[in-house]
């Protein structure tokens, strides 16, 4: 099949709920190349690759894993003094 294969394609509304988003995010997602649209070559609507959009759906569940973080704090204080650190 060649790749404008319009059954390849879904609509703007189909992939938000597919995303969890809204239509809205997905065309701002557009406009900061974040994803891609195609554009629909009679009406001009944005269409998206299902593959793209899976791939989307699956570099967001590679990045929800928990991670370690280590965070270092310096003592600035010129006098010295070793005070405990109040958050």
């Amino acid at each position: 099949m060649a790749d404008n294969d319009p059954s390849k394609f879904i609509t703007i509304k189909v992939a938000a709920e597919m995303l969890g988003v809204s239509p809205l995010t997905l065309r701002n997602w557009d406009k900061r190349k974040k994803l891609t649209a195609y554009r629909h070559p009679i009406n001009n609507y944005r269409v998206y690759k299902l593959v793209d959009i899976q791939n989307f759906l699956t570099g967001i569940e590679n990045t929800n894993k928990p991670r370690k973080i280590r965070i270092d704090f310096l003592n600035d204080d010129p006098t010295g003094d070793d005070e405990e650190l109040k958050i």
